[in-house]
């Protein structure tokens, strides 16, 4: 089952976890783009090479608190971001442990990290003096400037007590959940930034899976064993919404809004204006069973309905046997066109024991956009394509600054996956970081259309996606061989509206628009 929360009205639309794929697009229609393949020529180094923590700094491994019980939180982490915490202009990350609660004590404490960039290429724990440690039993993450002072806040998600933290803009974060008054008990799973009134500030809206504890397990199956089973056996709950007041604190509008009458067990997340009213519509994951479904992909026909093209895409029989956790459409080839990433993993770590088909540890997966389908390239991107993992979340974001998009995905029971992208610079880009003033600063719902050469396109600047990550705001705009971007509209989110034409802009760089300045620098 699938959630469409339309602003204004929420409606129910019976669709499956796997068909969570085109809310998170972020646009409609994306795959309807023209592009030309990369020439399949021989290269020194993989498309997505995986960086071992001897070169990247990042010596951090997920506890899933594993049990003979089966508790089922223990199979569904964690998330993970990349965010730039200190405004240096170079990418962070933030993983999500898990840690105490009603059915797990660690023999040790257990927490989150916090790395800094160091711009080499390589990355420093600075969780301790952040003070971004949680200590929960974490599930994921979102970044979001709740306060627009250019700080990007967490919001970290977790079964039990769920965490705000305060950027203070000095290096540390402050926990001021109650003072904020975002302070939710149960199993959160994803938590979205996005302003759903379109005044000008990010709101928050946090889904929650199931009505859990620990004396709800999965119980014995028909074999004699415990098993991490599909969640039908638990209640449905409902999410919650919570308006940004402008002054530090929120205000719970779940039933206000309608959110709270939508029951479910709800994962991952996207806010999105599906038909470009202006307003941020919710499209949320609701799980209910994974077995031997394919993945499928949602194209919007403009009159409020949605065809699944999936199966002729070329995408749904490449993922019959794949569970599916977090996803993003990424243009990793900067060719102007968005290709999909997604990352697998199946929660029963037994299945094996009843199925020849489906596997725990399940490969990564990558589509090229060929202009009118997709193309399962994962064999040709990288070693790491031949590997399986037990992963969970992904978020996207170019650490290095070099114009190709990387990839970080949080693996449950394991380390996490450092992916950087060495094919994006092949071709031009730039990359835009929005920056709003009347509409909310991190200018989500913005969206850009450019224009180079015979290329055009538009993004738009979406809230959540993927599954418990976050990725980083930035965007970044193929151009393809095109070595000029002729010009560059945004059109930024209500409450302002405007819109504004940027010309003369530089390529292969980065650069910050600023809502009402009409130039870049």
């Amino acid at each position: 089952m699938r959630m469409l929360l339309h602003s204004g009205s929420p409606q129910m639309f019976p669709l499956s976890r796997r068909r969570f794929l085109q809310g998170l697009a972020g646009s409609v229609g994306l795959y309807a783009l023209s592009r030309s393949a990369l020439a399949q020529a021989p290269r020194a180094l993989p498309v997505f090479e995986e960086i071992p923590p001897s070169v990247s700094g990042i010596h951090w491994t997920h506890n899933a608190a594993r049990s003979p019980q089966k508790y089922l939180p223990e199979a569904t982490g964690p998330g993970c971001a990349f965010l730039d915490y200190d405004q240096d202009g170079w990418l962070d990350i933030y993983l999500v442990n898990s840690g105490k609660c009603d059915f797990f004590t660690p023999a040790q404490p257990l927490r989150n990290a916090l790395y800094r960039n160091n711009r080499d290429g390589t990355f420093t724990d600075v969780t301790e003096k952040a003070r971004v440690s949680a200590g929960g039993f974490g599930m994921g993450v979102a970044a979001g400037d709740y306060d627009n002072d250019g700080f990007p806040d967490l919001y970290v998600t977790q079964y039990g007590r769920s965490i705000l933290y305060h950027n203070n803009g000095d290096g540390t974060f402050s926990d001021v959940t109650e003072k904020a008054g975002v302070g939710v008990q149960g199993w959160a799973s994803h938590a979205v930034w996005f302003d759903y009134d379109n005044d000008g500030r990010l709101d928050l809206f946090i889904a929650q899976f199931a009505a859990f504890d620990k004396t709800h397990g999965c119980g014995i199956s028909a074999d004699g064993k415990r098993h991490y089973c599909i969640p039908r056996i638990f209640p449905s709950t409902p999410s919650w919404l919570f308006r940004n007041n402008g002054d530090g604190t929120f205000t719970d509008v779940s039933k206000e809004s309608g959110i709270a009458a939508s029951l479910g067990k709800a994962w991952g997340a996207v806010a999105t204006d599906v038909n470009n009213d202006g307003r941020m519509d919710l499209f949320v994951a609701n799980d209910s069973n994974i077995d031997e479904e394919i993945f499928s992909l949602y194209r919007n026909n403009h009159d409020g309905t949605f065809d699944d093209q999936a199966m002729r895409l070329g995408v749904g029989m490449a993922t019959r046997w794949m569970s599916g956790w977090g996803m993003k459409f990424i243009d990793y080839d900067n060719d102007g066109n968005l290709d999909l990433f997604l990352v697998n993993g199946f929660p029963d770590d037994l299945v094996e024991d009843f199925s020849s088909r489906v596997k725990y540890h399940e490969p990564l997966l990558l589509f090229q956009n060929m202009g009118g389908k997709y193309k399962n390239v994962s064999e040709q991107s990288g070693p790491v394509f031949s590997k399986s993992f037990s992963a969970r979340g992904m978020a996207v974001g170019d650490f290095n600054n070099d114009g190709g998009i990387d990839v970080l995905v949080a693996v449950n029971d394991g380390a996490p996956i450092l992916l950087r992208n060495n094919v994006g610079k092949e071709n031009h880009w730039l990359g835009v970081q929005l920056v709003g003033t009347k509409s909310n600063r991190d200018a989500v719902g913005a969206r850009l259309i450019y224009q180079a050469g015979d290329l055009t396109r538009s993004r738009m600047k979406v809230g959540g996606g993927s599954f418990l990550s976050s990725h980083y705001p930035r965007m970044l705009l193929g151009l393809g061989k095109h070595p000029k971007l002729d010009w560059l509209d945004v059109h930024w989110p209500q409450p302002s509206g405007a819109v504004e034409r940027i010309i003369d802009l530089p390529v292969d760089r980065y650069i910050t628009i600023t809502e009402g300045t009409g130039k870049w620098k």
